[in-house]
């Protein structure tokens, strides 16, 4: 599995082990992955923009083990800030980790799960996937760009015997809404989009720092059930507000949806204030 040096990688790659199976364990940074290392996990270094490291840790794998059963696609982060102020660079590095790496990861373990006529995909999208909002116009692209590679990856590998799994966390207690709000202040925070970029900062600090977030073992447990399940479902709503965010977004229209979250942003536009006074 991939990302599996914190937050939910780390509690499923923790989940995975307890359930028994073998886990190889992979990121970037080897050394946060002790503790995983410790309790039984095989780490690898794995950076899913280095197709030499991702072609490496799967040859790796198969040299001890001889197949691959299931991936765990959960590498990724989160780029926000107005889509005139962020650099192309970096929508294309959002991609180049949140879709590109993934789906070459799932390229080199296809070959093996074909051969098998078995194997699972599960690919941690997130409820942006399916909805949008202002300022996290890269992240949310991405993510509704997995959906899709998803379902139609369902279709093609469907006469092998390979399920593929979509992952749909909401809130969740990790570094990623640090990352997302320090990427919107460095990106946006000064010039033409600064009034409206703070007052999201301030929604996304409030959420994260309110009672909606679950823990990470929540949708870790959630990837579990998923990959122990004999017959998985397509999708996995996980973790604080999911269910309740693609409710919203399946039964409203599309500017009754904008509806829901400019009232949330002038609510945080309403506190900000309050706060200055």
């Amino acid at each position: 599995m991939t990302g599996a040096s914190s937050g939910i990688g780390e509690e499923t790659a923790k989940g995975l082990l307890a359930a028994g199976y073998i886990v190889y364990a992979g990121a970037r940074r080897v050394d946060a992955m002790r503790s995983l290392e410790a309790a039984g996990a095989r780490v690898l270094s794995l950076d899913v923009t280095d197709d030499a490291s991702m072609t490496a840790a799967v040859d790796a794998i198969l040299r001890e083990t001889g197949r691959i059963d299931v991936l765990v696609n959960n590498a990724g982060y989160g780029s926000y800030g107005a889509l005139e102020d962020v650099p192309l660079d970096e929508g294309r590095r959002q991609f180049e980790v949140n879709i590109f790496g993934l789906a070459r990861l799932t390229q080199l373990v296809l070959p093996t799960m074909r051969a098998q006529r078995a194997g699972r995909i599960v690919n941690v999208s997130s409820v942006s996937g399916k909805i949008g909002e202002p300022f996290g116009t890269w992240y949310h692209a991405s993510k509704h760009a997995l959906e899709g590679l998803s379902d139609s990856l369902r279709m093609e590998l469907r006469p092998f015997g390979i399920d593929v799994v979509i992952i749909e966390p909401g809130a969740t207690r990790t570094a990623w809404g640090g990352i997302a709000r320090d990427s919107l202040t460095r990106h946006s925070g000064e010039g033409p989009y600064r009034d409206g970029a703070r007052v999201h900062i301030r929604m996304m600090a409030s959420v994260s720092e309110g009672s909606l977030p679950g823990p990470p073992s929540d949708v870790a447990a959630t990837i579990v059930k998923a990959v122990r399940s004999s017959r998985p479902r397509t999708r996995y709503p996980a973790g604080g507000g999911a269910r309740i965010a693609l409710f919203l977004r399946r039964t409203l229209s599309d500017r009754g949806f904008d509806t829901v979250i400019r009232l949330a942003t002038d609510r945080a536009r309403r506190s900000m204030n309050k706060v200055q006074y």
